[in-house]
């Protein structure tokens, strides 16, 4: 094991890699949306790369259940219906009410020193009335809530579901909550942080996920639940 503060070597990042994040965003923001089929010529040529890689980062993303594979067609973007909405937000509601616990057990100083910021940066984007820059800071926030539970494999895991959680708002555009309201959610997570309330940090994690299906689902809202994505 190499002595600590010896430098070494800074790991590379494969093409298949960076490849694969170019493609995540493309479906996060809407470049590809839900049903579009990839093309490899079409997408090597943009990328400028070859299609080895390519064929990799693609396969990445259908192991993560971005993309979809139809035989002798080629790969789509997958099409969310209501039923696989509520099953991303019942996920994240597994990894970040996991997160959570580990948080409280952990360094709440580090995660109220990281997560201030955050909310900082929702309530700039909500003072402009952007929806991407909203829905830019606010998925920010519950990845960083997942970040400071130190776990990598959760990290990973909150990643592809944030991606998908993105592909969501294309079926929540007439159900989004206003940005008061999603700001003064994120605030009540960040203070039940700040002051220990683990209780309260679990009831308003389980209503921030299950209320955003019950909008999208046309189900009726407890006004006590959270509305944000």
């Amino acid at each position: 094991m190499p002595a600590p503060g010896k430098l070494r070597p800074v790991p590379r990042r494969s093409t298949a890699e960076l490849i694969a994040d170019q493609l995540r965003s493309a479906i996060m923001y809407g470049s590809l949306a839900p049903g579009d089929q990839l093309g490899e010529s079409e997408l090597a040529g943009q990328l400028g790369v070859s299609r080895g890689p390519l064929r990799e980062a693609m396969q990445r993303l259908v192991q993560e259940g971005l993309l979809r594979s139809e035989r002798h067609r080629g790969l789509f973007v997958r099409e969310l219906a209501p039923a696989d909405v509520r099953d991303i937000y019942v996920a994240r509601l597994a990894v970040e009410r996991t997160a959570c616990e580990l948080i409280m057990r952990g360094n709440r100083g580090e995660a109220v020193a990281r997560l201030t910021p955050a909310v900082d940066r929702l309530a700039e984007a909500a003072d402009g009335g952007d929806r991407n820059a909203m829905s830019d800071a606010d998925q920010a926030f519950h990845q960083t809530l997942v970040s400071c539970a130190g776990n990598g494999r959760l990290e990973r895991m909150a990643q592809t579901l944030l991606v998908e959680t993105r592909m969501c708002l294309t079926v929540m555009q007439d159900v989004y909550p206003e940005p008061e309201e999603l700001l003064d959610e994120h605030r009540r997570i960040l203070d039940a942080i700040v002051y220990g309330a683990e209780d309260e940090l679990m009831r308003l994690i389980e209503a921030h996920m299950m209320d955003t299906v019950d909008r999208i689902n046309g189900g009726a809202r407890d006004p006590e639940a959270g509305s944000g994505a």
